[in-house]
């Protein structure tokens, strides 16, 4: 029972660190966390798309940083290192909060939608959903989906190749939530060309097979005429 408290409290942590950098970090274009534990301390692994902002003057930001990290979340010797994104528009994180600065801003939440979901696209995304809910156009809440290109919905390829993120923006209407999901065509295997490959491999290896049979069938064969001539030699004597 205790191994499944501490994996709970360790899960929890990990989510109040992620929900405190994304307010903290905002600015630099943070996208996600990676934690891992060593015997000499906590590894820190910030990606982000602009990463002077993070680390500061003379590295002053990362100082705050690990102070904060070490005091508030109780993180053994913290060792930050950032991480810069290459590509920051597949990213659901980065895009959700670009998002919600133009919301935030004033501009039409429809034409915010169409740029973003343009710039997923133009950086060779697979597919994108953008899903906007809230107090939209008046009192009443409402929600839009704006999709395009292919986005598997369910099965492996829904897990394996799609990311998505969710973010709340506080409007003058009301509070309004963006969802983006993004399917990345480098994660995408194709089932077809798969099972084309593993029958390739098959019949090579069952051609590679063949010969060797063959041989030992000739090699059984000398060695039968050989003792019948043995044996005749024998009685012939």
């Amino acid at each position: 029972m205790s191994s499944v408290k501490n994996v709970l409290r360790d899960n929890y942590n990990s989510m109040l660190l992620k929900d405190f950098l994304k307010n903290k970090i905002k600015d630099s274009g943070f996208s996600h966390v990676d934690i891992s534990k060593m015997p000499i301390g906590t590894r820190v692994t910030l990606h982000v798309t602009r990463p002077g902002i993070v680390i500061g003057k003379k590295g002053s930001g990362i100082k705050e940083l690990t102070d904060k990290l070490e005091n508030k979340f109780g993180l053994k010797n913290p060792q930050i290192s950032v991480v810069e994104i290459e590509k920051p528009e597949l990213s659901p994180n980065v895009m959700c909060n670009r998002l919600a600065a133009h919301i935030e801003r004033g501009i039409a939440f429809r034409r915010a939608t169409m740029w973003t979901i343009q710039q997923i696209m133009d950086k060779g995304a697979m597919g994108v959903q953008i899903t906007i809910s809230g107090k939209l156009r008046g009192d009443r809440s409402s929600f839009e989906k704006h999709s395009s290109g292919i986005l598997p919905c369910s099965g492996n390829h829904a897990e394996s190749i799609v990311d998505e993120d969710i973010v709340h923006v506080q409007t003058p209407m009301g509070l309004v939530g963006i969802q983006i999901k993004i399917a990345k065509q480098e994660n995408f295997k194709d089932e077809m060309k798969y099972i084309i490959d593993n029958e390739d491999k098959n019949n090579n290896i069952e051609e590679d097979e063949k010969p060797n049979t063959v041989n030992k069938d000739k090699h059984k064969l000398n060695d039968k005429l050989l003792s019948q001539s043995e044996s005749n030699e024998k009685l012939q004597k």
